[in-house]
């Protein structure tokens, strides 16, 4: 390549890169910085050390109960909304009737799901004279307290988070369509049920994008703001006081810069192991095309 070329590539790239520097990596730094500082956004940052930190794993009641309510949420989400998006996927990998518009339909809640207004309507929907409790009263059944209650109220954000499938759904979607169909002829010659060829053939087959979307998944759950935010700001005891609220209101509401970094760099943290443990677990249970092992 010619050095005219290579620079031109470089122009074409720049944007990428300024924002990547400016947006990015230059946050990143800083708030690593901020993190063992004394910052409150009026003053010059005071170098305190670990300080922050310290307090966060001491004498923070606040940060553990977070991270307790942090961990069950993603916990529960994440493989309910793999194995739901595999289930609707697998149905939806049939040739059915007006099977694109299902496709499309499954699909949208992910797009809307992470708006504000989908999260007012979901405060609604699950309000004491909301549509939900309406219709529990019209089947002759209670209504339920779904925000008063703790439970009910982790219950009910979890469940907007499970309703985004849609995403995870159409990766299933494309590695099921690219298996190759010679392979379900053949267990069907040597007289494989259904279920025995989905676990023995399909499963094996799709682990890369089962391990892409665990990935991808469990770190947008652990992300999870505007729900929570929108719909119980944390409460009832802050039972869905989820790590990026608290981030949020340690940063833009005390203005504790300072201290919110050093959560966020726990939560990067938190993130970076289960990542790590994730990927050296895929070597036992991920196959890829060519790999020889049983």
């Amino acid at each position: 390549m010619s050095g005219d070329n290579r620079f031109l590539g470089l122009i074409y790239l720049s944007p990428y890169i300024i924002g990547l520097l400016v947006f990015t990596a230059l946050p990143f730094a800083a708030s690593f910085y901020l993190s063992f500082t004394d910052y409150n956004l009026m003053s010059a940052p005071v170098f305190t050390g670990i300080q922050n930190y310290i307090k966060l794993f001491t004498a923070d009641r606040t940060f553990r109960k977070s991270l307790w309510v942090t961990l069950v949420y993603v916990f529960t989400t994440v493989p309910l909304k793999l194995a739901f998006a595999l289930f609707i996927a697998v149905i939806l990998n049939y040739k059915l009737k007006f099977i694109n518009f299902f496709r499309t339909a499954f699909y949208v809640p992910s797009i809307l799901g992470g708006s504000i207004a989908i999260a007012v309507m979901w405060r609604y929907l699950f309000a004491d004279v909301g549509i939900v409790n309406m219709a529990l009263a019209g089947i002759g059944l209670e209504p339920v307290n779904w925000f008063g209650d703790p439970t009910n109220a982790l219950f009910t954000i979890t469940l907007l988070r499970l309703w985004q499938f849609g995403s995870a759904m159409v990766i299933f979607l494309a590695a099921l369509q690219s298996i190759d169909k010679s392979l379900y002829e053949a267990a069907s010659i040597d007289g494989a049920g259904k279920f025995s060829t989905f676990w023995h053939i399909t499963m094996p087959l799709i682990t890369p994008v089962i391990f892409f979307n665990l990935i991808m998944q469990m770190v947008q759950a652990f992300q999870e703001f505007n729900g929570p935010y929108i719909i119980t700001q944390g409460g009832p005891l802050k039972s869905t006081y989820l790590l990026p609220l608290y981030i949020y209101e340690q940063a833009f509401k005390r203005f504790d810069m300072g201290y919110a970094s050093a959560i966020a760099w726990v939560l990067f943290a938190i993130i970076m192991v289960l990542t790590v443990i994730a990927f050296w677990s895929s070597r036992h249970w991920v196959y890829y095309a060519g790999d020889k092992r049983s």
